[in-house]
């Protein structure tokens, strides 16, 4: 059995394909028409399908996905295996749900800190007993480098390079260091406040460039760039139910 779960974020739109339980790849999709989305449609013939969705997407989408598949809209008003201890819980956003999902099925029954690296770094904390606490919201590797550039009348717009140099020697390389350098720490400071108040729990890190960032922290951490994703596979299977 086919299942598609899309993922529609703020820098891109993509579609995970599952088959049962097992991710078979992800593809990132050109646009949010409907035409590509047929295609794949009559491709893969999904029996179900779930939409995360943070920006504004062709309505059209969702219409084509409940007429060619048992199909769900994340949102605050989905079952969900947590409940959800912050004020406003119709605010949260779909892909924070997503990732507490995965949490909740991959370690139930333990604290878990799920830190996702998007457009945004968010902060997402899950207790033992399934409440989803809250957590943080920072920018993101590619707004911190953009800002800079923006606000600034001679900084320039620079991309990641991993091998920067801890002290950097030109413009290009003060900026990488700093960003990349400060998002290592930032991290590793909301692990150590975290653990002081909380003591042992899981880690989990997961979006763009997770691998690198885990690999420079000193703590143990699980790296998963498809976690998300696993997080809407579980929330398809709870709320795609047979009527």
């Amino acid at each position: 059995m086919i299942t598609f779960c899309f993922d529609f974020g703020n820098t891109r739109l993509k579609l995970a394909v599952f088959e049962s339980d097992v991710f078979l790849e992800e593809i990132v999709l050109e646009g949010d028409g409907v035409d590509n989305i047929k295609t794949l449609l009559e491709k893969y013939q999904p029996s179900k399908s779930i939409l995360s969705s943070v920006v504004h997407h062709n309505n059209d989408i969702e219409q084509l996905l409940t007429a060619k598949t048992q199909f769900h809209l994340l949102s605050a008003q989905s079952l969900r295996p947590f409940t959800v201890a912050v004020g406003k819980a119709d605010t949260i956003g779909a892909d924070r749900l997503a990732l507490m999902a995965a949490a909740v099925n991959q370690f139930p029954n333990q604290n878990t800190l799920v830190i996702g690296l998007g457009t945004c770094i968010t902060y997402n904390f899950v207790n033992q007993q399934h409440r989803f606490l809250g957590g943080a919201i920072s920018p993101g590797m590619e707004m911190r480098f953009k800002s800079m550039h923006d606000y600034t009348a001679k900084l320039p717009m620079v991309a990641e390079d991993w091998n920067f140099p801890l002290i950097g020697y030109d413009t290009k390389t003060n900026l990488q260091s700093g960003v990349i350098i400060g998002i290592s720490s930032e991290i590793e400071g909301f692990i150590e406040k975290y653990s002081a108040k909380y003591g042992n729990f899981n880690v989990v890190l997961t979006g763009g460039h997770c691998t690198y960032f885990a690999s420079q922290l000193k703590y143990k951490i699980f790296a998963d760039v498809n976690f998300l994703f696993k997080g809407l596979y579980a929330l398809s299977e709870l709320n795609n139910q047979p009527i």
